[in-house]
């Protein structure tokens, strides 16, 4: 499949590479094939894109909670889970949204609204973390400063 996108332009994505959000994303429900893509000119890094197979212009850029905050474990109601199929903890990818403001010292992930992804499905969803345990703006700035500098 063929995906014309603002960020990388014309890219390739194979079939079985999409990832299917079966109720859409929070805000964007109409928004249901998504490929998850990393920029090959930055080396694999810390953020990737999560890009919509529908509209080019939709890609958010995402990445592993764990990285900023090794803590991260959510519970999550089951029920919520079921639209992506069964899970076995080896079979899941958790992902959270990157904010990226024009003063990077304000960048955050928002642990409260992870994406999870069952990878041998592809089927993905994003939930809401119940409690005030997890913040929708996690400050990640001084985080990620620290592990360039510690490379």
């Amino acid at each position: 499949m063929k995906i014309n996108t603002k960020v990388f332009g014309e890219i390739e994505v194979a079939d079985e590479k999409i990832i299917h959000f079966p109720l859409g994303i929070i805000g964007f429900p109409e928004l249901t094939d998504f490929a998850l893509v990393h920029d090959v000119d930055k080396g694999n890094g810390s953020i990737h894109w999560l890009q919509s197979a529908q509209e080019p212009a939709f890609a958010m850029p995402v990445m592993d909670p764990l990285l900023v905050k090794p803590d991260y474990n959510p519970e999550v109601d089951d029920e919520l889970l079921k639209p992506i199929g069964e899970l076995q903890p080896e079979e899941v990818l958790v992902m959270v949204t990157v904010t990226v403001p024009s003063d990077l010292t304000k960048m955050s992930v928002n642990l409260k609204g992870p994406i999870i992804i069952n990878v041998i499905e592809k089927k993905a969803c994003q939930i809401i973390i119940d409690g005030e345990g997890y913040a929708v703006k996690f400050p990640i700035y001084d985080i990620l400063n620290e592990k360039k500098a510690g490379e």
